[in-house]
């Protein structure tokens, strides 16, 4: 791909096929593609070829390397607009070509897409190792190495759905790290404000998709798109946030195990949030808890 398309698109003899729009776009097609085949061929190949005869040492590798990994998270973020580059351009002569000389029987889209599923498949072949590996030598490191994996996915998962938000004035870095994001109900429940609203507020719960950054959690509306592939991800229209410095939580709420409270300003603000599971509130409670102290 990347001597067969991406090289292409800047060899003069092939510059009369290339549509003016897409032309210095190659970094928006490829992302950091060519960084993903380095990191693999310099590094990572080599580190697992000398384990050949100790898989069960794998894990090692993985652990040594971890911070490589992240490389998958910046090619994940930019691909929502590498394919909406793709369907603009995809019945291009200048692809058409590239295609027909590779002799490839699937289209570079198909191509663009393996990087995103190597990084979860990594997870699935670490499973697989550690089921045949139990109480040997390296074991441990293969499950560090599975969750250390797993918490690359759930960033690189939580970061395509932050790109998503609109909206939003300020720079969403400024918030510190992304901690979880999820949807839920909310109900909300304001000192100031008219006695109606509030009772009407009691019934009827809003969607909200919250995402809970070190120093805010904001409170966004998803809209869903309608499209094919990434067009069909949501975004999510941004509505307001709480500073997480002038937070409070109540950890439960009677009669709900999946609910609990977030406050604000000594209860000026109260927003009761229900979780999907009483699993998932735990973990958002927990967080949040951390948050704060």
């Amino acid at each position: 791909v990347l001597q067969g398309y991406a090289a292409e698109m800047d060899n003069p003899l092939m510059a009369h096929l290339i549509a003016p729009e897409l032309q210095n776009k190659k970094d928006i097609l490829f992302g950091n593609m060519e960084e993903i085949y380095h990191f693999h061929n310099r590094i990572f190949l080599r580190e697992l070829e000398t384990y050949v005869e100790y898989p069960e040492l794998v894990g090692r590798c993985f652990l040594d390397q971890m911070e490589d990994f992240q490389i998958y998270e910046k090619y994940c973020q930019n691909k929502p607009r590498s394919e909406s580059l793709w369907r603009q351009f995809s019945d291009s002569v200048f692809f058409q070509e590239c295609q027909r000389k590779l002799d490839h029987k699937l289209s570079l889209d198909s191509y663009l897409l393996k990087p995103v599923q190597r990084i979860t498949k990594y997870q699935l072949l670490l499973k697989e190792m550690l089921k045949y590996s139990k109480n040997c030598e390296g074991a441990e490191d293969l499950q560090e190495a599975l969750t250390s994996i797993l918490g690359i996915l759930k960033a690189v998962n939580d970061s395509m759905h932050q790109i998503a938000i609109t909206g939003y004035d300020g720079n969403l870095n400024e918030l510190g790290k992304l901690l979880m994001q999820g949807s839920f109900n909310v109900w909300t429940d304001h000192k100031k404000g008219h006695t109606k609203v509030k009772d009407l507020a009691r019934f009827k719960p809003m969607q909200r998709h919250l995402f809970l950054h070190e120093k805010a959690v904001l409170f966004c509306k998803k809209r869903e798109e309608n499209g094919e592939g990434y067009e069909k991800a949501p975004s999510y229209s941004y509505k307001h946030s709480l500073n997480m410095a002038a937070v409070g939580i109540t950890e439960n709420v009677k009669g709900d195990a999946k609910k609990f409270e977030i406050w604000y300003n000594a209860r000026e603000e109260v927003y009761i949030i229900q979780a999907p599971t009483p699993e998932v509130k735990a973990t958002w409670v927990n967080e949040i808890r951390k948050v704060l102290t």
